[in-house]
Parts: structure tokens; sequence; C-alpha cells
């Protein structure tokens, strides 16, 4: 395991930064964990309560299928070990978001055991080397419900449509050492929940979110004590909050004090951690086995279905792009990172379009035009399909390069196909070496100065003449045919 050399500079020397996450990401599924009650983000509050949501008496537990099926899938796509047996605990405590008051959880059989996820190497964010972060468990829980401080001067409401809503707490290993490693891991595990389709990765709507762990210690000793930073939910939080909580650490180490294991929260506006609560430990929460619930029992014909149904995982398709397609590691790690880039690059792909001239085109052209628009690409005015009837027409010499960006610009304001743009307005590109030897006569013609520098030695003014005589045809010259026919002439 390769570590990197990030380091807290203190008045005592080099500090070790030691940090491990716990990810709640939301399960996809249109019912909660437990009941029927939506899913659904942005309802008003308490419309998608059920009676087992708000803890009513004699309201009895039923498993979601999917939500299991979708853990399971989860710890699949990270080579985890799948728990054929596992078993729901409850977690006790009060809250007033917290109907029941237990939460349930899985905490001595979870349903995914151990795994781990690879990180790759990053110069420049200091990261040398993939490095492999060790995944402890998944195990899955309910939401609770939300608090909100913000709708009366002196009360504070409840909203309970998150209450129940099926979660997975993915737990990492304490295998990160740097704010660089913590951003990397979170990132790409958000990547692959959004290629199984187990979690959509929104952070900015709380559907994934972490809780960080951090503590510090001398290299070469024993861990520190650590705090957990709550419910940070953006890549660069994470990171910040590391930094932050980091250098909190060593600052109190260092004047005399002692980190005390305890809970906090992330202020953004002022990049700091606050102190929340003291930490429980699990006893604290007199974990007992769920009364109401029965063991999860899998079956292999389960599990085969759950694997079945994985789809090409994005180091895997990035691998393909690079050896099959001839893709550059650049491109191919730009068209994998977003699983909506890949699908839409995949659908490009099976309109039998060359692979290498696609990902040049999407890379350029294409994320050029989104960008100007201000559009992502599932919003592209211009379908996979249509792109590979553009890019057909230059691939069988129909339209020039040049006369390619003119069609793509057309057809991104009027929705239309290329070749009708084409043929309406009269762009296909030629090739009749007369009509084009007239033009490279001509241009000749006007330009005796150039001529005499290049046929001097000045070779390099060559790209002018070829500039020169597609200007004259308005880009419709098969270039190839103009460079064979002017070497000609200039040789004369």
């Amino acid at each position: 395991m390769t570590e990197t050399s990030y380091r807290i500079q203190g008045a005592t020397g080099e500090w070790e930064v030691v940090i491990g996450l716990e990810v709640h990401a939301q399960v996809t599924s249109n019912a909660k964990l437990f009941s029927g009650a939506a899913t659904a983000f942005g309802a008003e509050p308490n419309t998608q309560v059920s009676l087992v949501d708000a803890a009513m008496p004699g309201m009895l537990p039923v498993p979601n299928r999917e939500c299991i099926r979708q853990a399971v899938r989860t710890g699949m796509a990270i080579e985890a070990q799948i728990n054929k047996w596992s078993r729901f605990d409850r977690k006790n405590y009060f809250y007033a978001d917290l109907p029941q008051g237990y939460q349930i959880s899985q905490l001595y059989h979870p349903i995914v055991g151990e795994g781990a996820l690879e990180i790759d190497a990053d110069e420049k964010a200091g990261i040398p080397a993939p490095k492999t972060i060790g995944i402890e468990r998944i195990h899955v829980e309910q939401d609770a419900g939300k608090l909100m401080h913000d709708q009366h001067p002196t009360m504070s409401y409840v909203d309970l449509n998150r209450s129940g809503v099926a979660l997975m707490e993915i737990v990492s290993r304490p295998d990160m050492r740097s704010p660089a490693e913590a951003g990397a891991y979170l990132a790409k595990l958000r990547q692959i929940l959004r290629y199984v389709g187990s979690c959509d990765g929104n952070m900015d709507q709380g559907s994934m979110r972490a809780d960080v762990n951090v503590s510090v210690r001398k290299p070469g000793e024993e861990f520190g004590t650590r705090t957990e930073t709550k419910n940070v939910n953006s890549v660069r939080f994470v990171m910040a909050v590391v930094e932050s909580e980091a250098r909190r650490q060593v600052d109190l180490i260092e004047d005399g004090g002692r980190v005390v294991q305890e809970t906090r929260l992330y202020d953004p506006d002022k990049n700091v951690t606050r102190s929340m609560r003291s930490k429980e430990d699990a006893h604290d929460y007199r974990y007992f086995p769920d009364p109401d619930l029965l063991p999860l029992e899998l079956d292999d014909a389960f599990l085969e279905e759950c694997r079945a149904s994985l789809p090409e995982l994005p180091d895997a398709k990035r691998a393909r792009y690079v050896n099959g397609l001839g893709v550059s590691a650049y491109n191919a790690a730009v068209l994998t990172a977003d699983v909506e880039t890949a699908r839409w690059f995949e659908a490009l792909l099976g309109e039998g379009v060359d692979g290498k001239q696609a990902a040049n085109w999407v890379m350029s052209e294409l994320f050029g035009a989104l960008n100007r628009l201000g559009k992502d690409i599932a919003e592209s005015p211009v379908s996979p399909e249509q792109a590979a009837g553009l890019l057909k027409l230059v691939a069988d010499g129909t339209i020039s390069g040049t006369i390619a960006k003119q069609v793509f610009e057309i057809m991104l304001e009027t929705g239309g196909e290329a070749a009708a743009i084409v043929e309406e307005k009269g762009l296909k590109q030629t090739s009749d070496t007369g009509a084009i030897e007239a033009v490279i006569a001509e241009v000749l013609a006007k330009n005796p100065g150039q001529l005499e520098q290049y046929r001097g030695g000045k070779e390099a003014l060559f790209g002018f003449f070829v500039g020169q005589t597609m200007k004259a045809t308005q880009g419709k010259a098969n270039p190839g045919v103009v460079n064979e026919l002017l070497k000609k002439a200039l040789a004369g």
C-alpha cells in the first residue's frame, strides 16, 4: 500500500493524518426499507409517511426486496464478501425525528462484509500511485426524519418523509492519509454507485453524505483519538474537513490539550468543525436483534441474478476504450468519469462509428458546445444517433472536418439531421480534380511572392496555400486531393 507524503507541520515536527469514511448512500428504490411509502425527493413535508414510518402501534416492518438487492449489487461491485445470512438490530436512542425511539440497522451481522476500492494515481493531487482502500462492511439501515429549525421563531418542526428510507452505510478502513485520498475515495465510490444504479449520488440533495473520521499521530505511532464530523455533503467539503480537523487536533495536542472522542459538525462558511456531542460507543445504543424481523437468508439464485445485472464498471470500461478502441488514456478517463457521459458515448459507439474518432469529437466539439450552452450531456440538443450521422459523413468523405463544424452548429440550433443539412446547404465535399486544379492555379497567381519564397526553400508556406485553396472552395474541397494537387503545382 503506497503512502503519500502528506503531513501536517506542527511545532514539534510532522504529524500524520489517519482518515476513515462512513458513507451513507440512499438506496435507489421507489419505496422505503420496511414500508411502501414513496421516496421521491422534494415532496411536501410529511406527505410520504406510512403508519410503519410513523411508528404507529401494531405496525410491523416488512423488508423491501429491491433495497436488499441493491445493497448486494453494490457489494459485488467492490468485490466484497456477500453474507448469505444477515440480521437486523435495533439501535436505541431518543431523538425527535426518530418516531420509534430506535433505528433498525445491522451491527453484528451486516449483509456485506469486507471489500476494497482502488483509487487512481494523481500526481497533481499528491497521490503518486494507485492505492487500495479497504472497505470493512456495508450494512442496510433506516434513515431518520428531518428537524426543521427555520420554520418558526420558537419551535422546531419535524418532517418524516425521510423516516424509513433505505440507506447503505459503507464503512471504510482507516487507510486514507491525506485530504486528496479521502476526496478520491469518495468520488470513486460515488462513481461506482451511479454506474451500478444503487444510489443516484446526489450529494446536494442528501442522498449521499459522509461521516469523516479523523485522527492524527506522529508517523509510526499508534492511532490517535478520532473525531467524527457528521453529514458532510460534497467531495470538496470532505477534503476541507480533513485538513481543518487535522490542523485543529495538532494545534490542540501541541498546546498541551488532548483530543476527545466526539461528534462534530462542519461549518463551510468558516471552514471549521464544531463540537456537537460526545461520541457514543456501540454499548451506549443497547443494540439487540430486532424481534419483528427474521434474519435475511439469500439463496444462490438471488445472488446470481444480482451479479448478472451488474453493468460494465468504470475501470473495465476505461481499459476497453484504451486497449480496444485506441482512445487515449486521458480521453478514456474523462469519458468514463460520469455514468451519463459513458452511456451517451456507448450509444454513439453502438451506431458503428470509429471509436477513436468518436472520442476525439466528443472531447472537443461536443463538450465545447455543451459548455458554451451551459448544458450537461443528458441535455445535449444532438443525440448520439445524430452525432453518428455527422461522423459517418466525415469518414466517407462526403464532407470535410471543417464543413462538419458548420453542420454541427446548425444541428445544435435546429436539431436537424446532418445528411439533410448537407444536402440542403450544398455542403458536399468535392474531389473534382479539374475544378480543384483551377482554384489552385488562381491561388498561386494571386500570391506570387509566397510562391517565390516557397520555391526558394520556405516549405512552411505549404500550409498557407492549403488554407487559401480551402477558403476559395468554401471548405468543400477534399483536403487529401488538395494536398496532392498542390504539391504537383508548387513543384512545377
